[in-house]
């Protein structure tokens, strides 16, 4: 009989920490709103220690502020925070074409092409998750193939913030990023491998989102999220993810 190998805890925090960042990236938990580890744990079915730890990493990616013995809730969109974030995930992503572009095999150009039909189809029927799922992916491809664990992290430590506003503003912005035409021209200079090309073509993409943070978007409902969670915090402290 085949051992079974226990389930890691850390399994059980990344799991948490997936679905916490999803939701408030896609809006399901909005800007402002009050996280409680207990609340949060009960939904996903987990214990509260892996939602604790969950909440925390994701206080240090400026998705959630924490006030000890006050309040932890999600923190409200800062257009110079997402444009901060834009530059930096760019950089890193220019480095990661310019690095992966000699190593790609036709099997990742394939890969890559598969995620831009996905993207295009989902484009048309305005389908926002599975958009950014499949940009991801076509993304990926390249920040995969180049080896620099420190892109890998930078890019997952940073993506969330830009994602968050994207997902808001799909549709509407006037900067369409990783539109598929330009998807197209770099999935082309890859399979040329052609390094500057590729490198010049993904800091277009990624330059598009630092503009994106220039269009106009509605904190009404960020500033009034603000205040009820302020209001609430006087009479119920909401659960510190650093707390026991």
């Amino acid at each position: 009989m085949e051992t079974l190998r226990p389930v890691r805890r850390t399994l059980l925090r990344d799991m948490a920490y997936e679905a916490i960042r999803d939701a408030i990236v896609r809006g399901a938990i909005p800007p402002g709103a009050p996280v409680r580890d207990a609340d949060l744990a009960e939904r996903l079915g987990l214990s509260r220690a892996p939602v604790r730890d969950a909440l925390s990493r994701l206080c240090g990616e400026g998705l959630v502020e924490s006030k000890p013995q006050s309040y932890t809730r999600v923190t409200r969109l800062v257009p110079r925070d997402v444009r901060d974030a834009a530059a930096v995930v760019r950089a890193m992503q220019e480095l990661a074409a310019r690095s992966a572009v000699p190593r790609l095999t036709d099997a990742d150009v394939t890969a890559m092409r598969e995620a831009n039909d996905r993207f295009r189809e989902a484009t048309r029927r305005g389908d926002v998750a599975d958009a950014l799922r499949a940009d991801d992916r076509l993304h990926d491809v390249l920040v995969t193939a180049c080896g620099n664990r420190a892109v890998t992290a930078t890019v997952e430590r940073y993506t969330p913030l830009i994602r968050r506003l994207e997902w808001r503003q799909f549709g509407t912005a006037s900067t369409a990023h990783g539109s598929a035409e330009l998807h197209d021209r770099l999935i082309e200079a890859c399979a040329g491998r052609d390094a500057d090309a590729a490198a010049r073509v993904t800091a277009e993409i990624w330059r598009a989102l630092e503009e994106l943070a220039d269009e106009p978007f509605d904190t009404e409902a960020d500033t009034e999220a603000d205040s009820a969670t302020e209001s609430d915090s006087d009479t119920e402290a909401v659960s510190d993810p650093d707390s026991g």
